[in-house]
Protein backbone atom coordinates (compact mmCIF):
# COMPACT_ATOMS: atom_id res chain seq x y z
CA UNK A 1 0.00 0.00 0.00
CA UNK A 2 1.66 3.71 -0.73
CA UNK A 3 -0.29 6.80 1.10
CA UNK A 4 0.81 9.64 0.10
CA UNK A 5 0.29 12.34 3.06
CA UNK A 6 0.37 16.25 2.48
CA UNK A 7 -0.30 18.90 5.05
CA UNK A 8 -0.63 22.65 6.00
CA UNK A 9 -2.01 23.66 2.11
CA UNK A 10 -3.94 26.59 4.15
CA UNK A 11 -5.44 27.68 1.10
CA UNK A 12 -7.34 30.93 1.12
CA UNK A 13 -9.80 32.82 -1.33
CA UNK A 14 -9.40 32.42 -4.90
CA UNK A 15 -6.70 35.40 -6.21
CA UNK A 16 -5.45 36.15 -2.38
CA UNK A 17 -2.10 35.68 -0.87
CA UNK A 18 -1.38 34.34 2.40
CA UNK A 19 0.35 36.86 4.68
CA UNK A 20 0.11 38.87 1.69
CA UNK A 21 3.18 36.97 -0.42
CA UNK A 22 2.65 32.81 0.03
CA UNK A 23 0.43 31.63 -3.22
CA UNK A 24 -0.92 28.39 -1.42
CA UNK A 25 -3.30 27.36 -4.16
CA UNK A 26 -0.79 27.49 -6.40
CA UNK A 27 1.72 25.42 -4.41
CA UNK A 28 -0.82 22.79 -3.86
CA UNK A 29 -2.20 22.51 -7.75
CA UNK A 30 1.97 22.19 -7.73
CA UNK A 31 1.62 19.19 -5.54
CA UNK A 32 -1.46 17.46 -6.91
CA UNK A 33 0.60 17.44 -9.93
CA UNK A 34 3.40 16.14 -8.39
CA UNK A 35 1.45 13.43 -6.62
CA UNK A 36 -0.63 12.72 -10.23
CA UNK A 37 3.15 12.11 -11.88
CA UNK A 38 4.01 9.50 -9.62
CA UNK A 39 4.23 5.98 -11.11
CA UNK A 40 2.62 3.73 -9.01
CA UNK A 41 -0.31 6.12 -7.90
CA UNK A 42 -0.72 6.39 -4.24
CA UNK A 43 -3.83 4.47 -3.19
CA UNK A 44 -4.66 7.49 -1.04
CA UNK A 45 -3.60 11.10 -0.50
CA UNK A 46 -4.41 12.25 3.24
CA UNK A 47 -4.13 15.90 4.18
CA UNK A 48 -3.01 16.05 7.79
CA UNK A 49 -4.85 19.59 9.12
CA UNK A 50 -4.84 23.09 8.16
CA UNK A 51 -6.27 22.29 4.74
CA UNK A 52 -7.66 26.20 4.83
CA UNK A 53 -6.61 29.80 6.13
CA UNK A 54 -9.17 31.21 7.92
CA UNK A 55 -11.96 28.05 8.01
CA UNK A 56 -14.26 30.14 5.73
CA UNK A 57 -16.89 28.47 3.66
CA UNK A 58 -15.41 29.63 -0.39
CA UNK A 59 -11.84 28.67 1.10
CA UNK A 60 -13.04 25.15 1.11
CA UNK A 61 -14.92 24.97 -2.20
CA UNK A 62 -11.69 26.80 -3.51
CA UNK A 63 -9.71 24.01 -1.90
CA UNK A 64 -12.07 21.14 -2.98
CA UNK A 65 -11.35 22.72 -6.77
CA UNK A 66 -7.83 22.63 -6.41
CA UNK A 67 -8.04 18.67 -5.44
CA UNK A 68 -10.20 17.32 -8.09
CA UNK A 69 -7.43 16.71 -10.43
CA UNK A 70 -6.05 14.06 -8.02
CA UNK A 71 -6.19 10.82 -9.43
CA UNK A 72 -7.05 8.62 -6.01
CA UNK A 73 -9.10 9.12 -3.16
CA UNK A 74 -8.83 11.68 -0.58
CA UNK A 75 -9.08 11.69 3.01
CA UNK A 76 -8.70 14.97 5.49
CA UNK A 77 -8.84 15.86 9.10
CA UNK A 78 -8.92 19.09 10.45
CA UNK A 79 -6.14 21.25 12.00
CA UNK A 80 -6.41 25.03 13.93
CA UNK A 81 -6.88 26.64 10.75
CA UNK A 82 -9.72 24.92 10.11
CA UNK A 83 -13.18 24.69 10.98
CA UNK A 84 -15.74 21.74 11.38
CA UNK A 85 -18.81 22.64 10.01
CA UNK A 86 -17.49 23.92 7.01
CA UNK A 87 -15.05 21.00 6.62
CA UNK A 88 -17.64 18.67 6.96
CA UNK A 89 -19.68 20.02 4.52
CA UNK A 90 -17.21 20.40 2.13
CA UNK A 91 -16.51 16.19 2.19
CA UNK A 92 -19.22 14.64 3.56
CA UNK A 93 -20.28 13.42 0.33
CA UNK A 94 -16.93 11.41 0.22
CA UNK A 95 -18.57 9.30 2.80
CA UNK A 96 -16.07 8.59 5.98
CA UNK A 97 -16.71 11.15 7.48
CA UNK A 98 -18.63 11.15 10.87
CA UNK A 99 -21.99 13.83 10.43
CA UNK A 100 -21.80 15.40 13.70
CA UNK A 101 -19.83 15.60 16.43
CA UNK A 102 -16.31 15.49 16.05
CA UNK A 103 -14.30 14.80 12.78
CA UNK A 104 -12.88 11.26 13.68
CA UNK A 105 -13.31 8.16 11.63
CA UNK A 106 -11.59 4.88 10.53
CA UNK A 107 -11.06 3.72 7.05
CA UNK A 108 -11.43 -0.12 6.60
CA UNK A 109 -11.29 -0.85 2.82
CA UNK A 110 -7.86 -0.79 2.30
CA UNK A 111 -4.51 -3.35 3.53
CA UNK A 112 -3.46 -0.82 6.27
CA UNK A 113 -6.60 0.49 8.72
CA UNK A 114 -6.01 4.27 8.52
CA UNK A 115 -7.42 5.87 11.95
CA UNK A 116 -8.11 9.72 11.73
CA UNK A 117 -8.39 11.92 14.94
CA UNK A 118 -10.08 15.35 14.81
CA UNK A 119 -7.30 17.38 17.51
CA UNK A 120 -8.94 20.86 16.78
CA UNK A 121 -9.52 23.61 19.84
CA UNK A 122 -11.91 26.07 18.05
CA UNK A 123 -9.95 29.47 18.63
CA UNK A 124 -6.87 28.02 20.17
CA UNK A 125 -3.43 27.32 18.09
CA UNK A 126 -2.77 24.04 20.21
CA UNK A 127 -4.97 20.79 19.87
CA UNK A 128 -6.09 18.51 22.06
CA UNK A 129 -7.42 14.68 22.76
CA UNK A 130 -10.07 15.41 25.61
CA UNK A 131 -12.19 12.43 27.51
CA UNK A 132 -14.13 11.77 24.96
CA UNK A 133 -11.93 11.84 21.54
CA UNK A 134 -9.53 9.37 23.45
CA UNK A 135 -12.45 7.08 24.62
CA UNK A 136 -13.28 6.92 21.20
CA UNK A 137 -9.57 6.23 19.59
CA UNK A 138 -8.84 3.58 22.45
CA UNK A 139 -12.11 2.06 21.35
CA UNK A 140 -11.24 2.18 17.66
CA UNK A 141 -8.08 0.79 18.21
CA UNK A 142 -9.14 -2.24 20.29
CA UNK A 143 -11.72 -3.06 17.85
CA UNK A 144 -9.02 -4.17 15.40
CA UNK A 145 -5.78 -4.92 17.65
CA UNK A 146 -4.49 -7.24 14.83
CA UNK A 147 -4.35 -5.02 12.27
CA UNK A 148 -1.47 -2.84 10.78
CA UNK A 149 -2.63 0.87 11.73
CA UNK A 150 -1.88 4.49 10.09
CA UNK A 151 -3.35 7.43 12.64
CA UNK A 152 -3.66 10.65 11.32
CA UNK A 153 -3.80 13.72 13.50
CA UNK A 154 -2.84 17.41 12.66
CA UNK A 155 -1.17 18.86 16.22
CA UNK A 156 1.90 16.21 16.76
CA UNK A 157 2.09 14.64 20.17
CA UNK A 158 5.70 15.24 20.98
CA UNK A 159 8.11 17.77 21.35
CA UNK A 160 9.95 19.07 18.58
CA UNK A 161 11.97 21.42 20.08
CA UNK A 162 10.62 24.54 18.08
CA UNK A 163 10.04 26.29 21.00
CA UNK A 164 6.85 28.44 19.89
CA UNK A 165 5.30 25.66 17.97
CA UNK A 166 5.46 23.11 21.27
CA UNK A 167 4.09 26.08 24.04
CA UNK A 168 0.49 25.41 21.60
CA UNK A 169 1.03 21.78 21.30
CA UNK A 170 -1.39 19.01 21.78
CA UNK A 171 -3.28 18.84 24.96
CA UNK A 172 -4.08 15.05 26.51
CA UNK A 173 -0.80 13.35 24.55
CA UNK A 174 0.54 12.14 27.88
CA UNK A 175 -2.83 9.71 28.27
CA UNK A 176 -2.61 9.24 23.83
CA UNK A 177 0.42 7.62 25.04
CA UNK A 178 -0.56 5.01 26.98
CA UNK A 179 -3.76 4.24 24.47
CA UNK A 180 -0.52 3.84 21.69
CA UNK A 181 1.70 2.06 23.97
CA UNK A 182 -0.74 -0.80 24.03
CA UNK A 183 -1.74 -1.36 20.71
CA UNK A 184 1.74 -2.21 19.07
CA UNK A 185 0.26 -2.45 15.43
CA UNK A 186 0.28 1.27 15.05
CA UNK A 187 2.95 1.57 12.18
CA UNK A 188 2.80 5.41 12.36
CA UNK A 189 1.34 8.64 13.20
CA UNK A 190 1.28 10.72 10.34
CA UNK A 191 0.71 14.96 11.94
CA UNK A 192 1.07 18.42 10.14
CA UNK A 193 1.30 21.64 11.95
CA UNK A 194 4.96 22.29 12.42
CA UNK A 195 5.57 22.92 8.58
CA UNK A 196 8.79 20.91 8.14
CA UNK A 197 9.65 17.32 8.51
CA UNK A 198 10.54 16.09 11.91
CA UNK A 199 9.97 12.76 13.79
CA UNK A 200 10.18 11.46 17.19
CA UNK A 201 10.03 7.45 18.82
CA UNK A 202 6.55 7.87 20.53
CA UNK A 203 5.19 5.25 22.69
CA UNK A 204 6.60 2.72 20.97
CA UNK A 205 6.37 3.98 17.75
CA UNK A 206 7.11 6.49 15.18
CA UNK A 207 5.36 9.94 14.84
CA UNK A 208 6.27 12.39 12.06
CA UNK A 209 5.42 15.67 10.71
CA UNK A 210 5.22 16.66 7.41
CA UNK A 211 6.09 19.64 5.28
CA UNK A 212 3.73 22.27 4.09
CA UNK A 213 2.78 22.41 0.49
CA UNK A 214 3.63 25.77 0.72
CA UNK A 215 5.83 27.44 3.52
CA UNK A 216 7.66 26.18 6.23
CA UNK A 217 8.69 27.08 9.41
CA UNK A 218 12.24 28.01 10.32
CA UNK A 219 14.26 25.95 11.86
CA UNK A 220 14.95 27.11 14.89
CA UNK A 221 15.93 25.86 17.93
CA UNK A 222 17.01 28.61 20.26
CA UNK A 223 14.94 29.08 23.37
CA UNK A 224 12.07 31.76 22.81
CA UNK A 225 13.48 32.27 19.25
CA UNK A 226 10.96 34.09 17.57
CA UNK A 227 8.45 32.52 15.27
CA UNK A 228 9.14 32.07 11.48
CA UNK A 229 8.74 30.70 7.40
CA UNK A 230 10.61 30.67 4.75
CA UNK A 231 10.27 29.30 1.38
CA UNK A 232 12.22 26.61 1.76
CA UNK A 233 10.97 23.91 -0.98
CA UNK A 234 7.59 22.34 -0.57
CA UNK A 235 7.40 18.88 0.17
CA UNK A 236 5.31 15.52 0.55
CA UNK A 237 5.62 12.21 1.92
CA UNK A 238 4.96 9.00 1.05
CA UNK A 239 4.11 5.96 3.06
CA UNK A 240 5.33 2.66 2.09
CA UNK A 241 3.94 -0.77 3.35
CA UNK A 242 3.82 -4.31 2.48
CA UNK A 243 2.51 -7.35 4.18
CA UNK A 244 5.47 -8.92 6.62
CA UNK A 245 7.18 -5.41 6.55
CA UNK A 246 7.33 -2.40 8.64
CA UNK A 247 6.42 1.10 6.93
CA UNK A 248 9.00 2.77 4.94
CA UNK A 249 8.45 6.87 4.50
CA UNK A 250 9.86 8.97 1.70
CA UNK A 251 10.23 12.61 2.06
CA UNK A 252 10.20 14.26 -1.31
CA UNK A 253 10.61 17.98 -2.51
CA UNK A 254 8.27 19.23 -4.60
CA UNK A 255 10.15 21.09 -8.27
CA UNK A 256 11.29 20.75 -11.26
CA UNK A 257 15.34 19.70 -11.02
CA UNK A 258 18.01 18.36 -13.38
CA UNK A 259 17.67 14.75 -14.62
CA UNK A 260 17.44 12.08 -13.85
CA UNK A 261 20.83 10.75 -14.58
CA UNK A 262 21.51 7.25 -15.39
CA UNK A 263 24.35 5.57 -13.37
CA UNK A 264 24.87 2.99 -16.02
CA UNK A 265 24.49 2.96 -20.11
CA UNK A 266 21.96 1.10 -20.51
CA UNK A 267 18.51 2.72 -21.09
CA UNK A 268 15.79 1.99 -18.57
CA UNK A 269 12.87 -0.40 -18.76
CA UNK A 270 9.14 1.45 -18.30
Amino acid sequence: MLIAQITDTHVTMPGALVYGIVDTAKSLGQAVTALNRLSPLPDVTVITGDLVERGEPEEYDHLCALLAPLQMPVLVIPGNHDAREPLRKAFIADGYLPREGFLSYAVEDHPMRIVALDTLVPGEVGGALCAERLLWVEGVLAAAADRPTLVLMHHPPFVTGVGRMDQKGLGGSASFAEIVRRHPNIERILCGHLHRPIDSRFAGTIAGTAPSTAHQIVLDLRPGAPLSFAFEPPGYQLHYWREGSSLVTHTVAIGDWPGPYFFHKETPTT
